[in-house]
C-alpha cells in the first residue's frame, strides 16, 4: 500500500508550492491538486457534482501513481479537502467523499501567510479565509485522521513540512506493520 501524505487547508496557504518543491527535493512523487486543472477548464461555479467530479479525478490520479509502484507520494489536496469545499460552498458533505481512502498523515496548512488571487482562488476575505481554515480543520478531526500543523512563514512550512514527512516515513520503515493511518501525529 503507497503512504500518501496530504496537504490539507484553506486556499493560498502555501500547499501547491511546497508540495511541488518537496517533492523534487525528497524524490517523492506528487499528485498535483486536479481541483485547479477541473477550475481553470470548467469555471469556479461550482455544483455538488462538480465537487463529486473532483474527488473522482483527484483519487484516479493517485490510484494511477500507485498502480506504478510508488512506495510514498505527496498528494495536494484530497477529497478531504474537497469534502471541506463541499461544506463551505453547501453546507453539506456528501458520504462519498468520506468514504475514499484517507492518507496516512494531513499537512495541516495554517492561513496565516497573505492571500494572493490566482484566478481559481474563491475566499479571499479574512472573514472568508479563517472560516473556511476552520471547516478543513474540522473535517480532519470529525474522520479522526492523523495531522500536523504547518504554519509560520514561508521557510518554517517547508521546515515543518520536512520534518513531518521525515518522521512518517521512519516510523513505517521502523515497523512496517503498524497501523499508520490511525495514529494522530500532531
Amino acid at each position: 500500500m503507497m503512504r500518501r501524505i496530504c496537504f490539507h487547508g484553506a486556499e493560498s496557504t502555501g500547499k501547491s508550492v511546497l508540495a511541488e518543491r518537496l517533492s523534487r527535493e525528497l524524490g517523492i512523487p506528487w499528485v498535483p491538486e486536479y481541483g485547479r486543472e477541473y477550475a481553470e477548464a470548467h469555471g469556479t461555479h461550482f455544483t455538488m457534482a462538480d465537487l463529486l467530479a473532483i474527488a473522482a479525478g483527484h483519487e484516479d490520479q493517485v490510484r494511477a501513481l500507485e498502480a506504478d509502484g510508488a512506495a510514498t507520494a505527496i498528494l495536494d489536496t484530497d477529497p478531504l479537502m474537497t469534502a471541506a469545499w463541499a461544506r463551505m460552498l453547501f453546507g453539506a458533505v456528501p458520504g462519498e467523499l468520506l468514504a475514499y481512502p484517507k492518507a496516512d498523515l494531513y499537512l495541516l496548512f495554517d492561513a496565516d501567510v497573505p492571500w494572493i488571487e490566482d484566478g481559481t482562488r474563491l475566499f479571499g476575505t479574512h472573514g472568508e479565509r479563517a472560516r473556511f481554515a476552520a471547516i478543513a480543520e474540522t473535517i480532519l478531526i470529525e474522520t479522526g485522521v492523523p495531522f500536523t500543523r504547518i504554519g509560520g512563514n514561508w521557510a518554517d512550512r517547508g521546515a515543518r513540512a520536512r520534518t513531518a514527512i521525515a518522521a512518517l516515513i521512519r516510523a513505517v520503515d521502523q515497523d512496517p506493520h503498524r497501523n499508520h493511518r490511525s495514529d494522530r501525529l500532531d
